[in-house]
């Protein structure tokens, strides 16, 4: 049995975290399973228990701008994007900012970026200390899944799970902003128009 955490029990699913283990949590759009970026070992775990390819980059959840710009270079179009939209249902594809480790992406130049979606995941990740990969909660290429019992089912090898529901059901929306014209990898609940009206193209 995998233990559940309410969503007040943050400082126990923190500790989890810092200890390189890896833990389920509602977002606004799936459910999610994550582990801190700052170490290798917890991206092992991470990638081991959901049988993901080793290419297949993982996405990253930040508990603010401050810390998105840590990891990621954000330049003006971007910022609107941030203001506009996050904490939303969108990931933005920024380009990464040196000195982050290569297990973070591969060794590409860009990363995939969230912003926390509730305050619990925001006082999660604020008392972790580090930005958390976030993946979906599933067998890589299975769907994605729906319930606590069906991510016990898919990844019996997790340290912990948050309580909560999700709200969209639906990935969010991916927006790649290194192109000189943005361009949409995934569609989600945000339109290209509602993004096209923020940065005024």
């Amino acid at each position: 049995m995998v233990k559940r955490y309410k969503q007040s029990e943050i400082d126990e699913l923190a500790d989890i975290l810092k200890n390189d283990g890896v833990i389920s949590v509602p977002t606004d759009t799936v459910y999610g399973i994550c582990a801190r970026i700052n170490s290798l070992k917890a991206h092992d775990k991470l990638i081991s228990i959901e049988h993901r390819p080793i290419t297949k980059l993982l996405p990253i959840m930040c508990a603010d701008e401050e810390q998105i710009k840590s990891i990621a270079i954000v330049d003006r179009r971007a910022e609107k994007l941030i203001r506009a939209f996050m904490p939303g249902p969108i990931t933005l594809i920024l380009n990464k900012k040196t000195g982050i480790p290569s297990y973070v992406n591969n060794g590409c130049a860009t990363i995939a970026v969230r912003m926390a979606t509730s305050k619990a995941l925001e006082k999660l990740i604020s008392k972790t200390e580090s930005p958390i990969f976030m993946s979906s909660a599933n067998q890589s290429g299975e769907p994605t899944c729906t319930s606590l019992d069906e991510i016990e089912k898919a990844c019996p090898n997790l340290d912990g799970m948050m309580e909560g529901s999700v709200l969209f059901g639906k990935g969010s929306t991916i927006v790649d902003c290194t192109l000189e014209q943005i361009k949409i990898l995934r569609t989600g609940p945000i339109s290209i128009e509602q993004i096209k009206e923020v940065i005024g193209n």
